[in-house]
C-alpha cells in the first residue's frame, strides 16, 4: 500500500481489518511518535448525509465516555472525502478468540471480566448511552489480563430524535429479548448481553444457537438457558444466579443498573455472600430439552422488526476491529423470516463501523478540550475556561490512585475536540477509601493455627516467628498489636510462637582445675555449686564430677566435685623381718609417725635396735593418725627385751 498521511499527522502503516463500513490501520502519530489506529469510513457510508447525521450524533455522545475498560479515542478529521478517526492501538487478542482457544473459563476470571465489562457499562449509562452490541469479539483481553470494551459507536443516546434506523440489532446470539423484538432499550438490554458473554465465558459455548440468525433471535424470546452448572461443574451456585438473573427475560428482573451488576460481582470476588434472586424459571436438564420448543414470531414482532435502511442484506457482515468474518450471510429474500435474517444479517454490518469517530465531525467551531487528569481543580477549572469550554458539574469520588484534590475522571477525555462552549465535567478525588476498622484479636495463649483462625475470622492476616520462651512449645506468647485495638482490615498483625525454653550446653569440666571450672561454667552462663570429696585416685584440686550435664537453661545452678586428700595412707607390707630401724623409716616415708612396739606376747617394749619386726597391726589402707604397733623379737636370745615404753614418736 503507498504510504498515506492522514490531516497531515497520521501515516498509515498496515491494515488491521476491514468491516462492513470501515477499515482500521496501524498508523503513527508523527506528532506524538506513538501508534495508533486509525478507522476510515468507507466512501458510500461517508457520502450517506442521513448516515453522516446519525454517526455524528452518536461519535459526540461516544466521545465523553472515559473510563480504563473503554478504547480510548484520540482525534477525528476529515481529509478531503475521508472520514477517520483515530483510537487507542490495542495489544491483545479478543475474548472470542480467548475462550475458542481455552475453553471454558475459571469462574473468578469469568466474575473479573464481568465486572470490569459492568464499569465500562456504568459509564456508557450515566451518559445515556446503551452499547447494544456486547459480545465477546467487542472485548479486547490484554496482556496484563485486563479488558476494554470496543465499538461503543453502535450505541445510540437515548434521547436521540434521529429514529430512523432505531430497530439496530445487535449479533444474534448476544442481543436481549426486547432487542430482537425492536422496542425500546435500556441499560438492561446491555446487562441481559452481558449475561450471555458472561454464560459462555464459564461453560465455553453460547446459550443459545442455532442454523441460522433468525433461528438464534427466535431462541433468545422463547427459550430458556442451560443453567450453567449443568455444562461445567467448576460453576458455582453463586456466580450462576448472577449469570441467569442477568439473562431474565423480562428486564425488569433483572439487575437494574450496570453498578448494581458490578457490585454484587466484586462481592462475589472477596468472598463476601451474594443477595441474589433466584431466576424466575430454569429449564431442566439437558435430556429434556426436547420439550421445549422454538416458537416463529408473531406477526405484532415481525413488524417491530424492520430493516436498516441503506445495507443490503446480501452483504456478509465483517468486524471492523478484527477483520474477521461475521457469522451470518443473508441468503436470497424467500419469504417474511428471510427479510427478518437480511435485518439481523445488516445489523452486524452497522455494527462494525460505528464504534470510532468519536468527536464531532460536522458543524460548530471544534476546540481542543484540554487533558486536567491529575491536576488541582483550580488549575483544571482555569484550563477549561481558557480552552474556550464551560466547567459543569464537579463531583467527588473516592480513588486509592489519584491523590486527594487532584482530578480523577474528565467527561470528555482530554486530547479530543468539542463544540466550543462544551460542558466539561470533572471528578475530583477523595483520596484511598477509608478501610473499615477491626478490632485486634487476643493472640496470647493460642496456637499459631488458632491464632490464625482468629486473625482471619475478623479479615487481618498474620505474620509468625519463633523464638524460644518458657510458654509451652507452639503456644503464642506476644503479639505486636495489642488485642482490642483497632486496625485497618486487612492489616498483617505480627505474633510470636515459643519454639520452648531456651537451653545451653554444659561444658565438659574434665581434668579442669576448680578454678578453671568456675569460669568456664560463668562464660556459658551457669551458677556454681562446689563440694569437695576425698579422692586420692584424682589430682587434689581437679575435678571429680559435675552435675548435670548435657543441655540445661541458662541460669541454672551446676554442682562441681573437687578432689581433696584423704588423710590416709598404706601401712608398708614389707616390713617382715626388717629391723626396728629399717620399719621405723619406712612408716615414716608413708606418712606414719606414731609407732608402738611389743613382744610376741603383747606386751609393750622397747624398741631394740638388735630387735627385728616379726608382725605389724594394722594393717592395709590407714589414717596417718593411727598408731602402728609393730611386734619385735632379739635376735638369738629366744627372749624379747623392753620395757614399758613400748611406743616412739
Amino acid at each position: 500500500m503507498e504510504q498515506r498521511v492522514l490531516g497531515g499527522r497520521y501515516l498509515l502503516k498496515d491494515k488491521v481489518g476491514t468491516g462492513g463500513m470501515a477499515t482500521v490501520y496501524r498508523a503513527q502519530d508523527q506528532v506524538l511518535d506513538r501508534t495508533v489506529a486509525v478507522k476510515i469510513m468507507l466512501p458510500q457510508y461517508a457520502g450517506d448525509a442521513t448516515f453522516a447525521a446519525r454517526f455524528k450524533q452518536e461519535a459526540q455522545a461516544a466521545a465523553g465516555l472515559s473510563s480504563p475498560y473503554i478504547v480510548g479515542v484520540y482525534d477525528w478529521g476529515k481529509d478531503g472525502d475521508t472520514y477517520y478517526i483515530v483510537m487507542e492501538y490495542l495489544r491483545g487478542t479478543d475474548l472470542k478468540s480467548g475462550i475458542k482457544s481455552h475453553g471454558a473459563l475459571d469462574p473468578k476470571k469469568v466474575a473479573q471480566i464481568g465486572s470490569q465489562i459492568s464499569s465500562a457499562l456504568s459509564v456508557a449509562h450515566k451518559h445515556e448511552i446503551i452499547h447494544r452490541d456486547i459480545k465477546p469479539q467487542n472485548i479486547m483481553v490484554l496482556p496484563d489480563g485486563n479488558i476494554k470494551v470496543m465499538d461503543f459507536g453502535i450505541a445510540r443516546a437515548k434521547n436521540s430524535h434521529l429514529t430512523q434506523d432505531n430497530n439496530v440489532l445487535g449479533t444474534a446470539h448476544y442481543v436481549s429479548p426486547e432487542q430482537t423484538r425492536g422496542q425500546d432499550l435500556g441499560p438492561t438490554s446491555d446487562i441481559y448481553s452481558l449475561g450471555v458473554v458472561m454464560y459462555e465465558c464459564a461453560t465455553g459455548r453460547v446459550p443459545f444457537d442455532g442454523d441460522d440468525a433468525i433461528s438464534v433471535a427466535l431462541k433468545q424470546v422463547n427459550e430458556l438457558p442451560i443453567p450453567p452448572s449443568q455444562i461445567n461443574s467448576g460453576v458455582d451456585a453463586d456466580l450462576e444466579r448472577i449469570i441467569l438473573k442477568c439473562m431474565e427475560k423480562d428486564p425488569a428482573n433483572r439487575f437494574q443498573t450496570a453498578d448494581e451488576l458490578r457490585q454484587v460481582l466484586n462481592s462475589y470476588l472477596s468472598g463476601r455472600a451474594v443477595n441474589v434472586s433466584e431466576p424466575t424459571r430454569v429449564i431442566g436438564a439437558a435430556g429434556d430439552l426436547g420439550a421445549t420448543k422454538t416458537r416463529e414470531l408473531s406477526d405484532s414482532t415481525r413488524a417491530m422488526v424492520r430493516p436498516v435502511s441503506g445495507v443490503s442484506g446480501q452483504n456478509t457482515a465483517r468486524s471492523a476491529v478484527s477483520g474477521s468474518t461475521g457469522s451470518y450471510e443473508a441468503e436470497k429474500p424467500k419469504s417474511n423470516k428471510n427479510k427478518i435474517i437480511a435485518v439481523v444479517v445488516a445489523a452486524v454490518a452497522v455494527i462494525g463501523i460505528v464504534v470510532a469517530f468519536a468527536t464531532g465531525l460536522f458543524g460548530g467551531e471544534q476546540v481542543p478540550v484540554p487533558d486536567v487528569l491529575g491536576k488541582d481543580q483550580q488549575t483544571a477549572v482555569e484550563l477549561i475556561k481558557e480552552a474556550g469550554l464551560e466547567v459543569g458539574t464537579i463531583d467527588q469520588s473516592y480513588n486509592d490512585d489519584v491523590d486527594e484534590g487532584k482530578v480523577a475522571e474528565q467527561t470528555p477525555n482530554g486530547h479530543t475536540k468539542k463544540a466550543k462552549g462544551t460542558k466539561v465535567n470533572l471528578v475530583i478525588s477523595k483520596g484511598p477509601k477509608p478501610s473499615e476498622k477491626v478490632e485486634v484479636p487476643q493472640l496470647v495463649g493460642l496456637t499459631k493455627d488458632q491464632a490464625e483462625a482468629a486473625l482471619a475470622s475478623v479479615g487481618l492476616k498474620g505474620n509468625a516467628t519463633e523464638e524460644a520462651n518458657e510458654a509451652d512449645e507452639g503456644q503464642v506468647f506476644e503479639q505486636g498489636t495489642d488485642a482490642g485495638k483497632e486496625v485497618e482490615k486487612g492489616t498483617t498483625i505480627s505474633y510470636k510462637v515459643s519454639s520452648g525454653p531456651d537451653t545451653t550446653s554444659v561444658p565438659d569440666l574434665t581434668d579442669m582445675t576448680e578454678a578453671q571450672a568456675r569460669n568456664a561454667l560463668d562464660m556459658a552462663g551457669f551458677g556454681v555449686d562446689v563440694s569437695y570429696q576425698e579422692n586420692d585416685s584424682v589430682t587434689e584440686g581437679t575435678v571429680i564430677s559435675w552435675n548435670p550435664s548435657g543441655k540445661q537453661k541458662p541460669g541454672a545452678t551446676i554442682t562441681v566435685v573437687i578432689a581433696k586428700k584423704s588423710g590416709k595412707a598404706s601401712v608398708p607390707g614389707n616390713l617382715y623381718g626388717k629391723s626396728i630401724s629399717a620399719a621405723v623409716t619406712a612408716l615414716n616415708n608413708a606418712g606414719f609417725y606414731n609407732i608402738a612396739f611389743c613382744d610376741q606376747n603383747g606386751n609393750p617394749v622397747s624398741g631394740n635396735e638388735n630387735a627385728t619386726v616379726t608382725g605389724v597391726s594394722p594393717t592395709g589402707k590407714q589414717s596417718t593418725d593411727n598408731t602402728i604397733t609393730l611386734t619385735v623379737s632379739i635376735s638369738g636370745s629366744g627372749t624379747d627385751s623392753g620395757d614399758d615404753s613400748g611406743t616412739t614418736n
